[in-house]
Parts: C-alpha cells; sequence; structure tokens
C-alpha cells in the first residue's frame, strides 16, 4: 500500500501537518520519533501561543493537537525513520520495525537545543533551566538569572532578559565573543548585564528548582558560586536530519534547504518547522509552516491526480 502522505515528527509542525491533511481526508502516517512533541515537550507553562490567554502546558498543548489530529484520522506510528529513499517515488521510509511507501513526505523532526551534558542540568530543564529565552523570559520578572553562550543568539538573549530580570549574567567559555559587534556593544553598554567571562558552568543547583550555579575558571581552575534563579542555555541547536544523509539538500549546518516556503529540492518531499528554521523557533511559526506543508502536499497530490 502506497500512502498519501507520510509526516515525520510530532511537534506542533508535524502535528498541525497531521491536522490539516487528515480533515483533507489523505489518512496520514505520522511518524512521531525524534524526541516526540518537541520542544514544547521540554517547557512547562506556554503562555504565547493564541488562543489560551492563562497559558497552557507545554505536554497538554501536544497532547491536545494530537488528539485533534486523531479525531479526522490521523494515524500515529510511536518509532523514528532510521533510512530513507527518496530517489524515486514513491517514496520509501524505514522504521525499526516497517518499511512505508508514500507518494509525498513531510519532514517536521525539528531541531534539539544543545545542552551543557551536565547531570545536574538534566534535572532542572523546563524547571529553571531553559532554551528559549523569548519562550520563558516572563517567568523570572524580577528575578536574577543567567545566560550560558557567546554568539548572537545568546547576547541577543541576555538583553530580551533584561527586560524581565534584575540582572542577567553571561558565561562564555573564551576571553572573546562569537557575536556582532553591535551585540558586543549592546551588552556592554548594558547596566543589569554582568559577563562572567574564561569561564563555565560546571554543576546546577537547586532542590526543586534552581537557585544557583557552580563555575569554574578555565584559565586559574577557581571555582565560584552565584546564585540565580534561572539559566538559559544558548550554545546553539542542532536539525534532527542525520537520518536523511545524502536524501536531501543539507546546508552546512545539516538544517534542510528551503524554496518556496516549504518545499524541498526534490518533488513531493516538503519541509516545516524548526529542522529547516535557524532563525525564529518558535511553536506558533512552525504550526503555520506545518499548514503550508500540507497544503502544498494537497496541491502536489492532485497535479500528480493522486487525489
Amino acid at each position: 500500500m502506497v500512502e498519501k502522505v507520510v509526516i515525520l515528527g510530532s511537534g506542533p509542525a508535524g502535528l498541525t501537518a497531521a491536522l490539516y491533511a487528515a480533515r483533507d481526508d489523505l489518512k496520514p502516517i505520522i511518524i512521531g520519533g525524534f524526541n516526540a512533541g518537541g520542544q514544547l515537550m521540554l517547557t512547562t507553562e506556554v503562555e504565547n501561543y493564541p488562543g489560551f490567554p492563562s497559558g497552557i502546558y507545554g505536554a497538554e498543548l501536544i497532547d491536545n493537537m494530537r488528539k485533534q489530529a486523531e479525531k479526522f484520522g490521523a494515524i500515529f506510528v510511536n518509532d523514528d525513520v532510521k533510512e530513507v529513499n527518496f530517489n524515486s517515488s514513491p517514496f520509501k521510509l524505514k522504521t525499526s520495525t516497517e518499511v512505508f511507501d508514500a507518494h509525498s513526505v513531510i519532514i517536521a523532526t525539528g531541531a534539539s537545543a544543545k545542552w551543557l551534558g551536565l547531570e545536574s542540568e538534566k534535572k532542572f530543564i523546563g524547571k529553571g533551566i531553559s532554551s528559549c529565552a523569548t519562550c520563558d523570559a516572563a517567568f523570572f520578572r524580577n528575578k536574577e538569572v543567567a545566560v550560558v553562550g557567546g554568539g548572537d543568539t545568546a547576547l541577543e538573549d541576555a538583553i530580551f532578559l533584561t527586560k524581565f530580570a534584575t540582572k542577567v549574567h553571561i558565561i562564555h567559555r573564551r576571553e572573546e565573543f562569537k557575536a556582532s559587534r553591535l551585540a558586543q556593544d549592546r551588552v556592554k553598554a548594558n547596566p543589569k548585564i554582568d559577563l562572567i567571562l574564561n569561564s563555565e558552568v560546571i554543576e546546577i543547583l537547586g532542590e526543586s528548582s534552581v537557585t544557583g550555579a557552580k563555575i569554574r575558571n578555565n584559565k586559574t581552575n577557581k571555582i565560584t558560586e552565584i546564585k540565580i534563579d534561572g539559566l538559559f542555555v544558548a550554545i546553539g541547536y542542532k536539525p534532527n536530519t542525520d537520518f536523511l544523509k545524502e536524501a536531501i539538500k543539507l546546508d552546512e549546518q545539516g538544517y534542510i534547504i528551503v524554496s518556496d516556503e516549504v518545499k524541498t529540492n526534490i518533488d513531493g518531499i516538503f519541509v516545516a518547522g524548526d529542522v529547516a528554521d535557524k532563525i525564529y523557533k518558535q511553536a506558533v511559526i512552525a504550526a503555520g509552516a506545518g499548514a503550508k506543508a500540507a497544503l502544498e502536499v494537497r496541491f502536489y497530490l492532485q497535479k500528480k491526480n493522486i487525489i
């Protein structure tokens, strides 16, 4: 059996694509692996997704999206894609237990935040540790926080956080930032920002929530502690595209190269969400891309006289 569309990923992009495709009676198959639910599963309360004036927990929002797609006939497979063959249509997608043939594919596998790799870090992800300042800054109003990183994202996050926090520490392992000169100048001119250079976080402190961090100076090996209520890790993202290998065009960072909003270099293969978006990384933007991808699938299948 050849499926009309198979969707890879079950974050906001994949689930919105599933909803649109299911309502078009395409009976989409959603292979929901690669950190099922996406980055929202690592957050607590989401306050910037439209339609929820009192906020909603990330896991609850994902669950609602999935139920809505299932209501219209979307079928979920709880597995990861291990291998694909996009050389000819129907396309082949292999999981650990099954092989799917599909007339079209939407890749919405997202991107995973790079973490510090500390054992103490795992305990507090979503409970004081975040990879998204835009998403979570408001939870740290009138509190003291730290940002780890030295690129443009880290410095821009720090500047944004000063709108809410009383003080923002930037912890960077080197003497110099990789960020643009403009971002560096803005950071250095902001009285709320404190720079901790040539340093690395070696432990997150706290019981039920973050209360501080241990920091080691890379030059002196001296270990100090700072009191903070939250830690933002801004050392980059890794798109979940390892399984694609040479199957589709990727940029030097591994993100899928996009044309015309959601199209790839292969006719019939579409993309949505953070797996192609290295700038915004917002749930609502990913959801919008998922809708676009599903609409393009319908146009493609109509053009091919498949529906």
